[in-house]
Formats: structure tokens, C-alpha cells, sequence
């Protein structure tokens, strides 16, 4: 056991670049466990986050869904806090309190006026390292969980995402639907979920992430005080993920999800690329200028010229060694195949070089924008860096970001648009189409 005199001792601390007049942080404690921080002085709240290495992909198949299911679990109460004494102490100062699951982490975050910050690192603490997972929670929160299901399997637009991602990659962890299925759901024991919990939350798979008006030394106290007895030396922090997908075809390459709706929720698409390529700037500047905005090739052409959809926008989810990339578009049933012809003319044309000067330009706009314009309070600067910690095992400043945006050229985009838009495809409608299976519609 380490305690709090060594912890101090042993600490690594450095400054990161400011990130719009901002001072980014980072110190690493014994076992491993990162804090990063950024100070913004202009405001009066601040956001925690804590982020585990671990997500719905880190499940086998009698799993499924375990991840989605222990956030669930954690807010049930702790060995010293109840549900109710959770849901009060953040209640009585008028914080948020939340969490979610992705395919690769899970994050447990809070938002407090800044002078609340310790109270808030105290219970998100708690909740991540101390959750009892009592056997009567798991069953009330299983009856939560399946209802969660539901509501996804009424929600077409949610669904036909979820089937695009199992289009692409099959029965595999990163092609299983985040909230896992009705049937493993029902299977999972309280031993099952509480042996992953055990395994998996350790910190040095975790970062805290802090921003708001807050000093770097007085939260690396608190955390140090809410994790203590959990700081043991010898343990280092756990490595970015990273790996290299093989370059396979979608397993489906059409899939049609009879469903009795007003609507056609169509996503045509492929594989995208890893967060860990370079080339994920160009990727960005490529989706904007294709569905990004008002002046999108997208839009203008299956909305605005033709009256064909209300929503329609393109799409990309980088993951450690692969990724999606994809066209999303709402419309008549009786109109999906026009729809589905004009998305595929336009990536056809964006792969053969179809994108002007002007488009790309408009798109590194787009961009720009989104990232600036992102950063405007508290939990999304937190979730950032938390983010960017944890996958990247760094954090780019905001000055360097836009470096990236600006430095992308017309050539750049014309590469990744030739490699990303000429694989294989596949497509997933959600709709009522119990007759129609729309043969050669990826052709």
C-alpha cells in the first residue's frame, strides 16, 4: 500500500499546450492513474470526468452488453453511499451527474459549480472504485436495460446504425451493439458483471479529467485522496490501444430490417480508418464537404434540389485499427431507392476526384468551426482532453488542431476519397420493406 507522502513523491507532472488560453496539465500518479486538467478562469463550474480503457469491445460473447450494463450498476450505490445518498449530495448543490459507453471506454462524468469540485471528485471516485454491484441491483437494472433495448429496436434511426456497425463487422465485439441483446442481457449473473468490474476498473487503465475553474495541484489532492489505498507502486499506465483490422469485405453487404415506420432510415457506407492514422484530417475534411452542412454535396442535392429528405448527413467513427465511414439519409419509403441512388452517385463522384477547390475549403470551414465552436463550456473541454488522453496518450492544443485542418490540401482529400470510397460498400435500410431487398443497390 502506497501512502499519500510517497504518492506526492512519485508523481509526474507536466504542462501541456493552452488550448484557447487555457492551461492543460498532466500529472501521473503511482499505479499509473493520469490526471489531466485545464484551468479556464473565465468560468465558475467545472466538469470531472472518469474515463476507463474499456468498452463494449473489450467483451466476449457471453458478455455482451456488460459494459453498458456496470454503468448502470455503479450509480446503485457504494460500500459507504447509497443510490439515494448519491442522487441527494449532487442534487443538493444542483450538479449533473452521468455517464456513457462506447465500444472502447466508459466515462462517468459530473458538472458542479467550481466551488463544488471536491465533493463532485469525491462521489464520481466512489462510484468508480466502490460500487457494491449487490445481486438485487443487477435484477432491478437488467428490467432497465431491456426497456433501454426497446426504446433503441422503436427508434429506427438509432437501429439502423447499430445494424450498419454488425453490417460491416459481423459477430464480432466491435460489430455487437453497445447495449448487447435481449437474450445476453437476460444471461448475465451478478458474478459475471462484478468479476469484469474487478478486472477491468483499475487505474491504470483510467484517466481523470478535470476543467472549469480549478488549479492542477489542488484536484491531483483531491483525486489523490479519493483513490487512496488504490495508488500502489509498480503499476504503469496502460498503453493506447492500437492494432491493424485486416481489410475485409462487410460481412452484409445488404441489410433490410422490416419495420413498420413512416420513414426509410438508410445508411450506406463502408470501412473507415483508425484514429491513429494520419490521414483522419483529410477524413474529416472529406465528410464535412460531402454531409457536413447546409452546402454539402449531400444535402443540397437529395434535400435541396430535390426535396427527397429532411436529414441527411455523412458520418465517421475511428476506432484504435479501424473505422466507419458513412451516409445517413431519412426519407418516404416509396423514395428510398432514388435516395440511394443519389448517395451513391455522390460518393462515386467524390472517389474519382468529384470534390472542387471551393467544397474543400468550405469543408475545412466546416470543421474548424465544429472544433472551436465545441469547446464553449466546461464538460466538452473536459471530454476532450479525457478522450484524447486516453486514446492518444496526448492532447493537442487548440492552435495545433486547426494546423491540422488548415494544413490539408485538395490532394489529400482526393486520396483518402479514392481509398475509403472505391471498398466495398454495404448498405442497411430499416423500414417497411418486408418485400423489397434491394438487390444491387451497393453494386
Amino acid at each position: 500500500m502506497t501512502s499519500p507522502t510517497t504518492s506526492r513523491r512519485r508523481a509526474a507532472t507536466r504542462r501541456l499546450p493552452a488550448t484557447g488560453g487555457g492551461v492543460i496539465t498532466r500529472t501521473t500518479l503511482p499505479g499509473g492513474l493520469r490526471v489531466i486538467t485545464e484551468a479556464m478562469p473565465g468560468v465558475r463550474s467545472a466538469s470531472i470526468g472518469v474515463w476507463v480503457g474499456v468498452g463494449s469491445r473489450d467483451e466476449s460473447l457471453s458478455l455482451a452488453g456488460t459494459s453498458h450494463f456496470l454503468e448502470h450498476l455503479l450509480f446503485k450505490g457504494t460500500t459507504t453511499r447509497s443510490a439515494l445518498d448519491i442522487a441527494s449530495a449532487m442534487d443538493a448543490v444542483g450538479g449533473e451527474f452521468n455517464a456513457m459507453t462506447d465500444k472502447e471506454y466508459t466515462c462517468y462524468y459530473a458538472t458542479v459549480l467550481d466551488r463544488d469540485l471536491p465533493l463532485a471528485v469525491e462521489i464520481v471516485s466512489d462510484v468508480v472504485l466502490s460500487a457494491t454491484v449487490a445481486g438485487r441491483d443487477v435484477e432491478v437494472e437488467r428490467g432497465v436495460v431491456l426497456e433501454e433495448i426497446a426504446m433503441r429496436d422503436d427508434d429506427p434511426s438509432d437501429l439502423v446504425h447499430d445494424e450498419f456497425s454488425s453490417a460491416l463487422f459481423g459477430d464480432t465485439p466491435i460489430g455487437r451493439p453497445i447495449l448487447g441483446t435481449e437474450k445476453s442481457i437476460r444471461a448475465l449473473t451478478r458474478r459475471q458483471i462484478h468479476g469484469y468490474y474487478t478486472r477491468r476498473y483499475q487505474p491504470e487503465a483510467m484517466v481523470v479529467s478535470v476543467a472549469g475553474n480549478v488549479e492542477h495541484r489542488a484536484v491531483v489532492d483531491l483525486v489523490r485522496r479519493a483513490f487512496a489505498g488504490r495508488l500502489a507502486d509498480g503499476a504503469e499506465p496502460v498503453a493506447p490501444r492500437r492494432g491493424s483490422a485486416p481489410a475485409v469485405r462487410p460481412v452484409a453487404p445488404v441489410t433490410v430490417i422490416g419495420d413498420d415506420t413512416e420513414q426509410a432510415n438508410i445508411v450506406l457506407g463502408g470501412r473507415g480508418i483508425s484514429r491513429h492514422d494520419d490521414r483522419r484530417w483529410a477524413l474529416g475534411v472529406l465528410s464535412a464537404a460531402l454531409g457536413g452542412g447546409m452546402s454539402s454535396r449531400l444535402f443540397q442535392r437529395i434535400r435541396e434540389e430535390r426535396g427527397l429528405a429532411y436529414s441527411v448527413y455523412s458520418f465517421t467513427s475511428s476506432y484504435a485499427d479501424t473505422g466507419q465511414f458513412g451516409v445517413y439519409a431519412g426519407c418516404q419509403p416509396g423514395k428510398a431507392d432514388e435516395v440511394i441512388g443519389l448517395m451513391r452517385a455522390e460518393l462515386d463522384a467524390a472517389a474519382h476526384g468529384g470534390l472542387s477547390a471551393d467544397e474543400i475549403e468550405r469543408g475545412k470551414g466546416q470543421m474548424r468551426g465544429s472544433i472551436v465552436l465545441g469547446l464553449e463550456d466546461t464538460g466538452s473541454r473536459m471530454s476532450r482532453i479525457g478522450k484524447a488522453e486516453l486514446a492518444h496518450g496526448d492532447v493537442l492544443g487548440l492552435d495545433e488542431l486547426l494546423a491540422k485542418v488548415d494544413a490539408v490540401t485538395p490532394d489529400e482529400v482526393a486520396a483518402i476519397a479514392a481509398d475509403l470510397l472505391d471498398r466495398p460498400r454495404c448498405l442497411t435500410v430499416v423500414g417497411p420493406f418486408d418485400d423489397h431487398d434491394f438487390d444491387g443497390a451497393v453494386a
